[in-house]
């Protein structure tokens, strides 16, 4: 997509849910131990999910990546799945967050409007108690650590193909993880 800006990482989630908080623990992880000096053009936010905040932070977009607990009914606590919407649609499993609107509805209002990332890609940690209280489950916690190293590791091979994220164009997936 000409005139795409950036590279957006995005954690979905809210931190006094239990696991719901895993998107933005990824987020925190990042930004201390992965892209404390990120590459130009790279933000980090997160995000309680509301679709037209979601919408906001990747419009425009040369990349959006985006972690959100999951529940799947057979995923083992702290799986993580990998779904790209342009070229994988309808495969997103549904959110246990507390947000009742989320990235699913976000991604498909934005497909609807043709205001999708030239590329996006969402990491889902399927979780086991999102209950009310601060901190992650183990599962949850542990999948913090695979995720944020895929995501970091992801990005930066994207920049190295693409170039600046200021022109990147999307292209074949580099990356997979789903454990």
């Amino acid at each position: 997509m000409p005139g795409s800006r950036g590279v957006a990482i995005i954690g979905v989630g809210n931190a006094f849910r239990r696991d719901d908080g895993v998107g933005p623990a990824v987020v925190t992880r990042l930004a201390h131990h992965h892209m404390a000096h990120r590459p130009e053009g790279v933000t980090l936010s997160s995000s309680d999910g509301d679709p037209a905040r979601l919408m906001a932070l990747w419009e425009g977009r040369a990349l959006a990546v985006v972690v959100d607990a999951v529940r799947v009914a057979d995923g083992r606590p702290g799986r993580i799945r990998r779904w790209e919407p342009r070229t994988s649609p309808g495969r997103l499993p549904v959110t246990a967050s507390t947000h009742g609107l989320g990235v699913r509805e976000a991604v498909e209002l934005s497909a609807a409007l043709d205001v999708l990332p030239a590329r996006m890609v969402v990491w889902g940690v399927n979780v086991d108690d999102t209950g009310p209280g601060p901190g992650l489950s183990p599962s949850a916690a542990a999948a913090v650590v695979s995720v944020a190293n895929t995501v970091d590791a992801y990005v930066r091979r994207f920049l190295d193909v693409h170039g600046s994220p200021r022109t990147a164009q999307p292209g074949p997936s580099a990356c997979r993880l789903d454990r």
